[in-house]
């Protein structure tokens, strides 16, 4: 009778489509891989889900910004994570969008479920507000008068919302993460969570937004969409099946709860508070796992577009090799801390790893054995006492990875991995086998070194596969050698002796010239900034132009007279008595004012809010259409009439002046 496998549910957080993933974000893909791939080697039933998170007010700015849908804007960015994860070798089982048919049906489903069970309730937001976390905050909440997860600023912002009942949770949540210690991981993540968050008392969560239009409506009343964190985090049910009406499919009754979620230590909060909220709301269990991993930096910072010090995983990888960019991803990360990365620190550990530990040990064994012996691999028998210490490492190694991934600590299994190939490496180094080959008398005792050497590597590779999959292929291709089975690993002796190696060993990992490395990655940017300028000067050549009437000339001091300054769109909704105008609520510097335009034909209140623009501030105050107006808001306006507002080319502060 087979033996059935253990299930085992993993999960990444799905990305968010604003932009292209660097390989901050990429990492913990590939961390996720060589958990799963690790499991499935132990011999469990692995389930590995990954995806995108493609709604909220930050996508539709970016799509308005690129002149596209936002569909086709998630549409193309969810494309591209997904290139880069398949790029990485990740083995998901399920790549899941929340813009899925399934999975919005679902969420609307909840949403209805927990409002009928009063879980949800409406009521208004008035708070402070980051658009790129598209979270809420009290002044209390802040660190330096800005957003306390990215440090951005915030904006004051009042509307109609539902919110979700947290506090009537948050006491069954305290006793259930003090009875299980292993929920959070690692410890230091469960102590800023219970002391920062949960015990000073939880505030309702808002679930809903009014202000603007691309997500989840909620059905029951659709000028409200569903607030980011119940529509992503949702995912991990709905995309395998879970039904809240109670037709949950045969797979969600199998993988629930999940094994373990693996997340960013930036989103731990809504990972250990929120969602195993909403979970007991809903009546179903609660993960077993969230680890929330530290940040790979760049440098000595936050990788940032804004910065100007992003890394992304295809650049990496088309200089260095899909398998050596996963070794130093997962290599350098420690457990709490955060790793970083440059480009330098990734060639050398390239050379000190890959190309001197183990591209090189695999290279001498296997020439020596085609050297000495035609490349057949033969056991004599003729054994030395430091042939035992070489097989305790090696045997003992597979127990010693396994601790370490259990407590996920993939870093250190990696290092127990590399110390079994390092003390390959010694045991030439101790038993000489140029020596051996010079005495005829010693002949058997160097094909006993040799087959010592290959059948160490065979473990040592098979062991390797969870976390450099091409690599593990390559060595055993070479070596004639069919993978180990995890019951295996322990047990030396298993090379079939008489076997023979491959007559012509190619090079793993080719030492690398750091400054070479470097000026190929500066001529490799420049050419991408050189073809992006040409595209730009192309579009500016193709570009249709407008000559208007021209009007008298002025003179600076004519110029100076208007006060001209950066406004923050707050608020807006129509004016009654008006088919063409908005009236808008503007944030310049410390005031706001009120602005009536003429622009209801080009946006909707919805798609107002939120948005920089460049104000005509000292104009004298009139009405319109019995509505006060104090200022104007600068468009332009194309040959049929259609108006674009003119808005800051980066993101400037409101009150900023225009000069």
């Amino acid at each position: 009778m087979e033996k059935i496998k253990p299930k085992y549910y993993i999960t990444t957080a799905i990305a968010y489509t604003s932009g292209k993933p660097h390989i901050g974000n990429t990492y913990e893909i590939v961390l996720a891989d060589s958990i799963a791939r690790f499991k499935r080697q132990q011999g469990y039933d692995v389930f590995f889900q990954t995806g995108t998170d493609e709604h909220g007010q930050k996508i539709e700015l970016k799509a308005e910004e690129a002149g596209v849908t936002p569909k086709a804007y998630v549409d193309n960015v969810s494309g591209q994570v997904k290139e880069i994860w398949d790029m990485m070798n990740t083995s998901y089982d399920k790549f899941i969008r929340t813009t899925d048919e399934d999975h919005e049906k679902q969420v609307q489903k909840i949403f209805k479920k927990l409002y009928d069970q009063g879980d949800i309730y409406k009521g208004y937001y008035e708070g402070l507000y980051c658009t790129p976390c598209e979270s809420f905050f009290t002044e209390s909440q802040l660190v330096d008068g800005k957003c306390p997860d990215c440090g951005r600023p915030v904006t004051p912002a009042r509307e109609e919302a539902y919110f979700f009942r947290m506090s009537k949770y948050a006491p069954k949540l305290i006793e259930y993460i003090n009875e299980h210690p292993e929920f959070i991981q690692p410890v230091s993540r469960k102590n800023e969570m219970m002391n920062n968050f949960l015990l000073p008392g939880l505030q309702d969560l808002c679930v809903s937004r009014t202000s603007f239009t691309w997500g989840i409506p909620v059905s029951f009343d659709p000028k409200h969409v569903t607030y980011v964190w119940l529509d992503a985090l949702t995912n991990y049910i709905t995309g395998i099946g879970y039904d809240c009406g109670g037709e949950s499919t045969d797979q969600f009754h199998k993988l629930w709860p999940a094994d373990l979620h693996l997340i960013g230590k930036d989103i731990i909060r809504f990972h250990t508070i929120y969602w195993p909220i909403f979970l007991m709301a809903l009546g179903l269990p609660l993960p077993r796992q969230v680890f929330g991993h530290p940040w790979l930096l760049q440098g000595d910072g936050k990788m940032s577009k804004s910065k100007g010090n992003v890394i992304y995983a295809d650049e990496l990888v088309e200089q260095f090799g899909v398998d050596a960019v996963r070794y130093f991803v997962l290599h350098e990360m420690p457990f709490d801390n955060d790793g970083v990365i440059t480009w330098e620190l990734v060639v050398e550990r390239i050379n000190s790893d890959l190309a001197n530990t183990l591209g090189n040990l695999v290279n001498r064994t296997i020439s020596m054995s085609n050297k000495y012996f035609g490349g057949v691999v033969t056991k004599t028998g003729v054994t030395d006492p430091v042939d035992e210490d070489l097989k305790t490492v090696v045997t003992k190694t597979v127990a010693k990875v396994a601790a370490k991934m259990e407590e996920l600590r993939v870093a250190d299994a990696i290092s127990e991995i590399f110390n079994l190939f390092k003390r390959c490496n010694k045991y030439i180094d101790e038993t000489m086998p140029w020596s051996l080959a010079k005495d005829e008398s010693k002949k058997d005792r160097l094909s006993e070194v040799l087959y010592n050497l290959v059948d160490s590597i065979t473990i040592g590779a098979s062991l390797l596969e969870s976390f450099m999959p091409e690599t593990t292929e390559r060595i055993l291709t070479q070596l004639h050698a069919s993978r180990r089975s995890y019951e295996e690993l322990d047990q030396f002796g298993l090379y079939p002796s008489g076997n023979k190696v491959t007559d012509k060993p190619e090079i793993l990992f080719q030492r690398l010239d750091v400054k070479e490395v470097l000026e190929q990655i500066e001529a490799k940017r420049a050419e991408q900034v050189k073809e992006s300028e040409e595209a730009k000067a192309e579009e500016k050549e193709e570009a249709p132009v407008i000559d208007i009437e021209p009007k008298p000339e002025i003179t600076f001091e004519d110029f100076e007279k208007l006060q001209l300054q950066v406004g923050e769109i707050i608020a807006c909704e129509p004016v009654k008595k008006s088919k063409k105008l908005l009236c808008s609520q503007v944030k310049i510097g410390s005031q706001v004012k009120q602005i009536v335009s003429g622009i209801k034909s080009q946006y909707t209140p919805e798609e107002m809010v939120g948005k920089k623009v460049m104000v005509l501030v000292n104009l004298k105050p009139a009405k319109l259409a019995g509505v006060l107006s104090e200022g104007m808001l600068l468009c332009a306006e194309d040959a049929d009439g259609n108006y674009c507002l003119m808005k800051p080319e980066k993101d400037m502060p409101a009150g900023a002046e225009i000069c």
